[in-house]
């Protein structure tokens, strides 16, 4: 673990909240461990990679990825039965896309989505 960096744990409260796959934290971590610029933070329900303190990929409270993807290629990224746009305050938003764990089965495929949330993290000004 990263120092500076809680471990998510605890209990899950009264109503029952979904924790963050663990497991899909972890794959994403080694996905990341040859970068330095990486922190971790709790939001979302889940787990986020924050690059340049910009939102990469999140493990997803709601189960599955989290990605952060350039809003133009959003449409073209839904294209998938695995693949759907966050819905936040009942607005579905481009630029930031659900990927089902179904969709993440290999390394090869998150390497490919985490990098696409890294990608677009850097192109944004460093916070």
């Amino acid at each position: 673990m990263r120092p500076g960096v809680g471990r998510a744990g605890g209990a899950l409260g009264i109503l029952g909240a979904m924790a963050y796959d663990e497991e899909l934290a972890h794959r994403i971590r080694e996905a990341l461990q040859d970068r330095a610029d990486v922190t971790e933070k709790r939001m979302f329900g889940g787990l986020a990679f924050l690059v340049q303190g910009h939102m990469a990929v999140a493990a997803s409270g709601q189960g599955g990825l989290m990605a952060r993807v350039d809003p133009a290629d959003s449409e073209r990224l839904v294209d998938d039965a695995h693949i759907h746009r966050v819905v936040m305050r009942g607005r579905p938003m481009d630029g930031w896309l659900r990927v089902d764990p179904a969709a993440l089965d290999t390394d090869d495929e998150l390497a490919a989505w985490v990098a696409r949330g890294v990608n677009y993290a850097q192109s944004l000004p460093p916070k």
